[in-house]
């Protein structure tokens, strides 16, 4: 039972106390009304109750305050209780209740702060979804980051999370990207052709037909036009997804699937597409007319602005129709809810896509991210083009310069909504200007400290990576650690911060909020480093040094685990 649903007990029973021996005259006892106050000189948590209870009592907000603070029971968790202002009980928990806080965390490791979702709570969350036209574009980089740090924290909270890749491989920029790689395979064999009409133009799609070359030479100058169209077509396309897996392998991001929009136009074996089985439960439930030979959809119904085109009058479909096809297709595989994160240009797109929803049955299914822009700088100075290639900044270019824990961290410094400003050369810096690297350097320095403790033999082979942290420790640390000897003011603050990760992970994953999970690291870190400049670890008190390696080490396995929520390493040695 975490600490805040212990304290709500306290308080709940202390109001059934008091009306159960008439100090207050209630129909039903409320909720306890717990929050953290900012300033911890003001307590650990603060209860509102009283001020709720005004009315219905009809009593004074202090008088029930101090009604319910002498009707507490008896408890070891409470240290002391203060009423302040026009009501609020302020509760300053005794500092055993923080020592239990670090041996909970050292029994639970990684699963520490875990929650758990009652109800629905099957999540498909969709990002990044490019064009596999050419190279991942910084933006790109951001959806990454954004995508990958949202499930991980869900998952944490207690979601169940599954990632989606949406491929944009149909339509007519499949074909330009083909004619693209014709038209340069041609130029690089010395004929003398143009660039077609909406070309791909990019330094990659040279590589592309170089690559051609070198496996086929001039087999295909000759060749049938439609046939050499769509060898190359399919050619660039495999090389470009490839490109996108081995990307987002680098940069730690995988996917529970890769799905691909060609195939929401295949037949099955009824001889009907998901494009054919989306639509028809849309006109099963009124939603499809016929307008000037075009097929529409009537999103007005649910609030669009106005009704949307599924298929011309030529036959041919919209772009969101594929849209529809693939939001049924995944309410078909059995989501509750619905996540996709799109970049901001997208928003008037947002209407429809939640109208075909409603249509459908499921209002409220889908819930839509918007990623705001990043800027590139470098030392405050715009960066408009690659050194390399004299194109965009690729977002592969950048995690080369920069490395992937520094361009993860300032990918998520800052909430979707907000665009980021990213320094090049601040992200690559080694010192404490650099947060990531503040960060990291508290967990490696807790990993120093808890090897310095240990025999000579056994921090050799944790130096050499033969034995994990965790193994290191069991053999240093006994398995019951008297805590009771961590009272220092740094202790207590240390030990407290790490008590709210759990708040942190659910209102984080609630809200979408990975960016928050930046903070807390930060402030944990900061902490730290002031908890190990107040107190000395290596003590000639065996029991204070053992109780200080134990708050070292809950203080290690939480800082991995909040950096592994972001994606992020937590590296042992810097």
């Amino acid at each position: 039972m975490q600490i805040r649903e212990q304290l709500e007990q306290l308080v709940g029973q202390g109001l059934s106390t008091a009306v159960a021996d008439g100090s207050l005259a209630l129909d039903e006892i409320p909720e306890a009304a717990l929050e953290r106050p900012r300033d911890t000189n003001n307590g650990d948590w603060a209860s509102t109750v009283a001020l709720r209870l005004a009315k219905a009592a009809k009593k004074n907000p202090r008088e029930i305050a101090q009604i319910i603070v002498d009707h507490l029971p008896e408890n070891g968790m409470i240290a002391s209780c203060e009423i302040a202002g026009p009501g609020f009980i302020n509760f300053t928990l005794a500092p055993e209740v923080f020592q239990g806080v670090i041996a909970q965390v050292r029994q639970e490791g990684a699963d520490y702060a875990k929650g758990t979702i009652e109800g629905p709570n099957y999540i498909n969350i969709e990002y990044i979804s490019a064009n596999p036209t050419g190279p991942f574009h910084v933006g790109h980089g951001r959806w990454a980051a954004l995508g990958d740090a949202t499930a991980r924290v869900m998952r944490h909270a207690g979601y169940k999370v599954y990632e989606e890749n949406y491929i944009n491989d149909h339509g007519s920029q499949m074909d330009n990207f083909g004619r693209s790689v014709v038209a340069r395979y041609l130029q690089e064999l010395g004929h003398d052709v143009p660039l077609p009409e909406n070309c791909y133009a990019g330094a990659y799609v040279i590589d592309i037909a170089k690559s051609i070359i070198e496996k086929d030479g001039d087999k295909w100058v000759d060749a049938d036009e439609e046939e050499r169209l769509l060898n190359f077509r399919e050619r660039a396309y495999a090389y470009e997804l490839a490109e996108q897996h081995r990307i987002c392998d680098t940069f730690g991001t995988t996917f529970d699937k890769w799905f691909s929009e060609r195939t929401l136009y295949v037949k099955d074996e009824e001889g009907k597409s998901q494009v054919d089985r989306a639509l028809a439960a849309m006109d099963e439930r009124g939603y499809l007319y016929e307008k000037d030979g075009a097929t529409w959809f009537k999103s007005t119904a649910f609030g669009d602005d106005k009704d949307r085109v599924l298929q011309k009058s030529n036959g041919e479909y919209t772009y969101f129709t594929s849209d529809v096809a693939y939001h049924y297709n995944k309410m078909q595989r059995g989501f509750d809810h619905l996540i996709d994160l799109w970049g901001a240009d997208h928003h008037g797109y947002i209407a429809r896509c939640e109208a075909m929803l409603a249509a459908w049955g499921y209002p409220g299914a889908l819930e839509v991210m918007l990623g705001q822009l990043v800027n590139l700088f470098r030392n405050g100075e715009p960066v408009r083009m690659s050194k390399r290639t004299g194109e965009m900044v690729t977002f592969e270019e950048l995690i080369e310069e920069v490395g992937v824990d520094s361009t993860r961290w300032l990918m998520l410094s800052r909430g979707a909504d907000q665009t980021i400003d990213f320094d090049i050369e601040v992200a690559k810096k080694k010192d404490a200007s650099n947060p990531v690297y503040y960060v990291q350097y508290a967990h490696a320095r807790i990993c120093s400290i808890l090897r310095k403790a240990a025999p000579a033999e056994l921090a050799a082979k944790a130096e050499a990576g033969e034995i994990s942290m965790d193994e290191l420790v069991a053999q240093v640390l006994p398995a019951n650690i008297d805590l009771s000897v961590l009272t220092d003011p740094s202790e207590i603050a240390l030990a407290r911060k790490i008590e709210t990760l759990h708040d942190f992970v659910q209102l984080a994953a609630r809200d979408r909020a990975a960016f928050r999970m930046t903070h807390f690291c930060q402030d944990l870190a900061g902490l730290f480093h002031g908890f190990y400049t107040n107190c000395h670890v290596n003590v000639e008190d065996e029991k204070l040094r053992n109780a200080r390696l134990a708050l070292c080490d809950a203080t290690r396995i939480v800082l991995a685990l909040s950096l592994g929520l972001l994606g992020i390493s937590a590296p042992e040695k810097m």
